[in-house]
């Protein structure tokens, strides 16, 4: 019998299988790049638990890693995350360098095995050097990664052999921002979009199968931290760019500047990803507050925007690094000082807001990355804690809460995990600068 042979009745079963969990409705969904497979935060899988054992999730697999910030993303059984491997600091090093190495890894996502790892030289003179901050992106049998310092790589996702490269400083004449490269990689179509900086160069599209240049657009001093993202306004498909200086708009297929709208972001931080709510954009930023633009086919108008230009004194929201929800009329986000806060997505009025779900109390930077499921959010702070709460117009609603991980980061000056987490399989994929663990968020899970 022939091995093609051999296989049917397997396969006829596995058919059988996807039919029988379509018809419960209980499919499992991966969770391939930033923020989930449709790159909005939102986690579609039902069969999800309302409560947390009285013991916490039950834990899947532990696998040692090392340092860094990068969330992990999950794909076709295999689980992608980026790390740093520190180097003693040899002779005639560049000073202010930091010698190291970073490393993408590949886990088995049954039992976080090792798979393969793909490792590179890699010096910091960034700002918080405790490794790699954006998500690997993975498609079509390619992993696309993006290091701190602008090392840009796509790898066979299977086997971790290196298809392209480009060194991001280098080949466009630019610094690495005082926080390091950290635009998640954007696949549309044939292309993979970075942010990378310099002269006409802040937003890059290269083909994503060999790395050759597409097109580039946009001038700015820096290029901030947003990652890019594809909305729909006007009957139009448009790429957002929020660089420090500016919201823009360009044609994906072209990199045609379609729109751009003047705002400042101070210090560059421009980071927490833009959020669309029908003809309505909405970006925030740590100093400079919120704003709140009307989109369409031609120039957008400001619907409202924060008047303070403080970290402190703020009105609207100021928020740092996650990226805010805005459901049924209303906005949920994490403010400058830890508050997750309400407010009302049509003037920016302020409706609520609790410090319960991030650190307690007032804290610098403080911090939960928010994920919906359903009707109820799952929030991972920075003290390592998953929270399911309902986030209503009402109140701040908090149904169960599970400690997953030991804050191991102490560059905000206080121990934090500041790592975006993966939901996949009806499982928490999630990471410090130690481990990276599975724990099952399945309803009925066997203790």
């Amino acid at each position: 019998m022939t091995k093609h042979a051999a296989s049917r009745p397997f396969a006829s079963l596995l058919r059988s299988v996807g039919l029988l969990a379509l018809a419960c409705g209980c499919l499992a969904d991966d969770w391939p790049q930033w923020l989930g497979p449709q790159r909005d935060g939102i986690w579609r899988e039902t069969g999800i638990l309302d409560r947390f054992p009285a013991a916490g999730p039950k834990v899947r697999w532990r696998t040692p890693i090392g340092s860094g910030y990068s969330g992990p993303a999950v794909a076709q059984g295999r689980v992608y995350v980026l790390d740093r491997q520190p180097a003693q600091a040899v002779a005639g090093a560049a000073r202010g360098s930091i010698p190291g190495t970073e490393r993408v890894l590949c886990l088995n996502e049954t039992d976080g095995r090792v798979l393969w790892t793909y490792a590179y030289d890699s010096a910091y003179t960034i700002s918080y050097p405790a490794g790699p901050r954006a998500t690997p992106t993975v498609q079509d049998g390619k992993a696309y990664t993006l290091g701190a310092e602008g090392h840009l790589a796509c790898l066979d996702a299977r086997t971790g052999q290196l298809i392209w490269s480009r060194e991001l400083t280098k080949d466009y004449a630019t610094r690495t921002p005082t926080w390091g490269f950290a635009g998640h990689p954007l696949v549309d179509g044939r292309k993979l979009i970075c942010l990378v900086g310099g002269e006409g160069s802040v937003a890059v599209a290269f083909d994503k199968d060999t790395g050759r240049e597409l097109w580039r657009a946009l001038t700015a001093r820096e290029p901030g931290y947003a990652p890019p993202v594809i909305c729909q306004f006007g009957g139009r498909r448009q790429l957002i760019v929020w660089h420090p200086e500016a919201v823009n708009a360009l044609d994906p297929e072209s990199g045609r500047v379609l729109w751009s709208h003047r705002v400042e972001a101070r210090t560059g931080l421009s980071i927490a990803t833009p959020r669309q709510d029908g003809d309505q954009l909405f970006v925030t930023s740590f100093y400079n507050g919120s704003l709140m633009l009307r989109v369409g086919v031609g120039q957008p108008t400001v619907v409202w925007q924060s008047r303070k230009a403080s970290e402190k004194d703020t009105d609207g929201l100021h928020s740092l690094m996650p990226t805010p929800f805005i459901v049924d009329g209303h906005l949920y986000g994490v403010c400058s000082y830890g508050q997750l806060r309400c407010l009302k997505a049509d003037t920016g009025e302020r409706v609520w807001e609790t410090f319960a779900a991030t650190t307690g109390k007032s804290e610098r930077w403080g911090n939960a990355f928010l994920v919906k499921n359903g009707d109820r959010f799952f929030l991972f702070n920075e003290r390592g804690d998953l929270i399911l709460a309902r986030l209503t117009s009402e109140k701040y609603d908090e149904l169960s809460r599970a400690h997953l991980l030991e804050p191991t980061n102490t560059d905000a000056g206080r121990d934090v995990v500041w790592s975006h987490p993966a939901f996949a399989n009806r499982c928490v994929y999630a990471r410090n600068d130690k481990e990276i663990l599975c724990a099952s968020l399945a309803a009925n899970s066997p203790p």
